[in-house]
C-alpha cells in the first residue's frame, strides 16, 4: 500500500528573542551570534506553555489546512526531546485534546531527528492504521534556562511545533522510500540530563552531521534512482545555517534548494524539519522532495517523496 503526504501545519510562540537579548545574557554580540550560526532571532514559549500546547496548535493548523477527517486518524505519532521528564510523554495528551479519545498515540523521544523517524514510521504504518497524524513539538527554552546559560548552546535554540498528515489515500506527495541510521558511539556528544543540563560537543556534532546527512540523502536517492540535481527542495532539520550550507555543498546543489528558516526560529530540534516543510509548502515547486535530519543518539535519516 502506498503512503501519501496530504500537508503540513506549524505553530510558533509569540515571544521573539533577538540576538541582542540573548547575547546580553551570554556575553556575545548580536553580530557574533549571527555570524556563528546564521540565526537572527528565535521564538520562546511562555512559562505556562508546554510542549503539548505547542503540538496541539500545530496539529490543529495541519488538520485545518488538509481538511483531514479526524475520525479517519488511526495513529498519532509525537516526537519531542524536550517534553517534561518522566511519563507519560505528550502523545496521549495531544491526541486527547484533539478529540481523538481512544486513538493510539506513540511517543518518539528523539531530539532533532525524531520527525524524520516519525515520518518513516508513518509511511510504513498507514496500511494497518489508516491516516496518521505526525506531530513534532519542542520547548527547548525550558532546557536552556533550567541551568546556567551556556555560551555555545543558549543562542541556538528556539521553541515551536510542526505537523504532517500521512495517509493511504492519494494526496499531494507520495512517500517513496526512507533510510534510518543510529550510532550510539557518539551518544555522549549531544545529550541532556535534567541534573547537569544540555551538553554538546559542537565540533563532533557538526563534523558528523556534515558527513552523515549528505550520505543518507544520497543513499535514499540512489535507491529510487533520483539525482540530487533533480530534487526540487531539501527540507532538513534546521540546526544552523552553517550545517545547511555544508549539506548543499556535499550534495553539489545550490544552497537555494535547501529550504531555510533557521534565521527566524533558531534550532527547534525535532520540530524544525516539519516547521520548515509547513512554510515551504505554501509555495511548493513541483518535483521530488527530500526530508532529512540528524540528532542526538546519534540518529539520522532521510525520506524521499514525489
Amino acid at each position: 500500500m502506498s503512503a501519501y503526504l496530504h500537508g503540513f501545519g506549524h505553530y510558533v510562540p509569540e515571544r521573539v528573542v533577538t540576538n541582542a537579548e540573548i547575547g546580553e545574557r551570554i556575553g556575545r554580540t548580536a553580530e557574533w551570534i549571527e555570524n556563528a550560526s546564521g540565526i537572527r532571532e528565535r521564538r520562546w514559549a511562555a512559562a505556562d506553555q508546554t510542549a503539548a500546547d505547542l503540538g496541539v496548535a500545530a496539529a490543529e493548523d495541519c488538520l485545518r489546512k488538509t481538511a483531514g477527517p479526524r475520525d479517519s486518524i488511526g495513529l498519532v505519532i509525537v516526537s519531542s526531546g524536550s517534553a517534561a521528564a518522566g511519563f507519560p510523554g505528550p502523545a496521549a495528551e495531544i491526541a486527547t485534546r484533539l478529540g481523538l479519545a481512544t486513538t493510539a498515540a506513540l511517543d518518539v523521544p528523539v531530539a532533532s531527528a525524531g520527525s524524520v523517524f516519525g515520518l518513516a514510521l508513518g509511511m510504513h504504518l498507514v496500511e494497518s492504521h489508516g491516516d496518521i497524524l505526525l506531530v513534532a513539538t519542542e520547548k527547548m527554552s525550558a532546557l536552556v534556562e533550567a541551568h546556567a546559560l551556556d555560551q555555545n548552546t543558549a543562542m541556538l535554540f528556539g521553541d515551536g511545533a510542526g505537523a504532517a498528515l500521512i495517509s493511504p489515500r492519494p494526496g499531494r506527495w507520495r512517500l517513496l522510500d526512507a533510510v534510518l541510521h543510529s550510532d550510539g558511539e557518539y551518544r555522549a556528544d549531544l545529550s541532556y540530563d535534567p541534573k547537569t543540563g544540555l551538553h554538546m560537543n559542537g565540533l563532533t556534532v557538526i563534523l558528523q552531521a556534515a558527513r552523515k546527512l549528505p550520505g543518507v540523502i544520497e543513499e535514499v536517492l540512489a535507491r529510487q534512482k533520483i539525482a540530487a540535481a533533480d530534487v526540487s527542495a531539501f527540507l532538513l532539520h534546521q540546526a544552523n545555517q552553517n550545517l545547511l550550507a555544508r549539506v548543499a555543498k556535499g550534495l553539489n546543489v545550490a544552497q537555494e534548494r535547501v529550504f531555510t528558516n533557521v534565521q527566524r526560529y533558531g534550532n527547534t530540534s525535532s520540530a524544525s524539519m516539519l516547521l520548515a516543510a509547513s512554510e515551504w509548502s505554501a509555495a511548493a515547486a513541483p518535483g521530488p522532495i527530500v526530508f532529512a535530519a540528524f540528532g542526538a543518539g546519534f540518529h539520522w535519516g532521510a525520506v524521499v517523496a514525489s
